[in-house]
């Protein structure tokens, strides 16, 4: 083997190491990464999350993780004009970003808050629906996660789940299944090929 084609494999082998590393350790995308969550996003399109979401104009719902308002912008205007959606993240830099946008793309109808997904600071039943978008595998507890969107959705309402194949916090339909069925999930469908997908949650009603 060349000089070249073994430094090749050094590099896809460190690589490989920090996505191996990444995977074990979940955490948020540095604010100074954010070159990631501006890329294209194949699969996990704009229009296949409106698909999943199914957004109605007056619908107040929620994002974890907007990053720089790649879905969020879009998703604030299908629910103009009387609607609200309220963008959360664990970094204060990612939320001012978004909100910079919206601002200078005419958009009024955000709202930001701060904290950690694993203890969302809203009322029970607030939220028609939420969705997050390669975030869930960056949340240390993700059933945590998943228990608290279950609490502030409304029952009957959604929650719709986006992950992305080369995300190496990517988590897969079995194991969204998985924690759908112990937060009182239901798994509605997959919106996708396995590659990059959206699920689809319902919130079940609680029995009186």
């Amino acid at each position: 083997m060349g000089r070249l084609g073994k430094l090749a494999l050094l590099g896809a082998a460190g690589g490989g190491g920090v996505a191996l590393w990444w995977r074990r350790n979940p955490s948020a995308c540095p604010y100074n990464q954010r070159f990631w969550v501006q890329a294209p996003h194949p699969f996990i399109t704009r229009e296949r999350l409106r698909e999943a979401l199914a957004p109605v104009p007056g619908e107040r719902l929620l994002e974890v993780g907007p990053g720089t308002g790649y879905y969020a912008l879009p998703v604030a205007e299908w629910l103009a004009p009387d609607g609200t959606l309220e963008i959360f993240d664990i970094q204060r830099e990612f939320l001012d970003h978004t909100l910079e946008r919206a601002r200078a793309a005419g958009l009024s109808n955000l709202v930001a808050t701060q904290g950690d997904a694993q203890a969302l600071p809203f009322e029970d039943d607030r939220f028609d629906g939420a969705y997050l978008v390669t975030v869930l595998g960056e949340v240390p507890d993700q059933r945590a996660a998943m228990r608290e969107l279950a609490r502030v959705v409304r029952p009957g309402g959604r929650i719709v789940v986006g992950e992305l194949f080369g995300d190496p916090h990517m988590v897969t339909e079995g194991r969204i299944r998985a924690h759908a069925e112990a937060t009182g999930l239901e798994f509605e469908r997959r919106l996708g090929p396995k590659l990059g997908f959206f699920a689809v949650l319902r919130v079940e009603f609680t029995a009186l």
